[in-house]
């Protein structure tokens, strides 16, 4: 058991005692108890994340190529998180994937209205020459529209080195982890 609990440790960085109810909750399987670990990383997240965020570090990332990059702007608690190792790579992972995956806003609500109604033409119009009824229109609008702001949106993308997680998830993921609210600021994308 103890050999577990150092594994899960070394995986996820969370407290032992975390990892032993994990593990207990889970029967042992150390797949199951990481994704509980996971869920109350998200649950301690939800709770802090309306905890001021005064400090944090500008990070910037140039694609091997030097023709694109990205400076990414990610907030936290305390500058001793700030300075913390983890949360630096954090911060590099998400201008890595800014520059990646080229999002334009961080929150899907951040989208204009005005871009979305641009779409929703086009949509329409698809819709129409698609011969689609009448009465299903405006749940296949929402869905489209919700789609669309996800893709434009930093926090909503899937992580590029984890399709399985979405940007949102990995901040999520580090704030259970190191302990304090972590929010991106502000980023920039700059490509010749």
């Amino acid at each position: 058991m103890l050999d577990k609990i150092k594994k899960l440790r070394e995986q996820t960085g969370a407290g032992m005692v975390d990892i032993k109810k994990a593990l207990d909750e889970s029967q042992g399987d150390e797949a199951k108890a990481i994704e509980i670990l996971r869920k109350r990383g998200q649950e301690k997240a939800s709770k802090k994340s309306e905890r001021s965020t005064q400090e944090g570090v500008v990070v910037s990332y140039i694609h091997s190529n030097s023709r694109v990059g990205a400076i990414v702007n990610l907030l936290c608690e305390t500058d001793f998180v700030a300075r913390n190792e983890e949360f630096k790579k954090l911060a590099e992972d998400i201008a890595m994937h800014i520059t990646a995956m080229n999002p334009k806003y961080i929150k899907p609500e951040e989208v204009p209205v005005e871009i979305v109604d641009k779409e929703k033409e086009i949509w329409i119009e698809q819709l129409k020459n698609e011969g689609k009824p009448e009465n299903l229109m405006p749940n296949i609008l929402a869905g489209k529209e919700k789609k669309f702001r996800e893709e434009l949106s930093l926090m909503t993308q899937a992580y590029v080195k984890n399709p399985d997680q979405t940007i949102d998830d990995l901040v999520k993921e580090k704030i259970g982890k190191i302990g304090e609210n972590i929010q991106v600021g502000k980023f920039y994308r700059i490509e010749l």
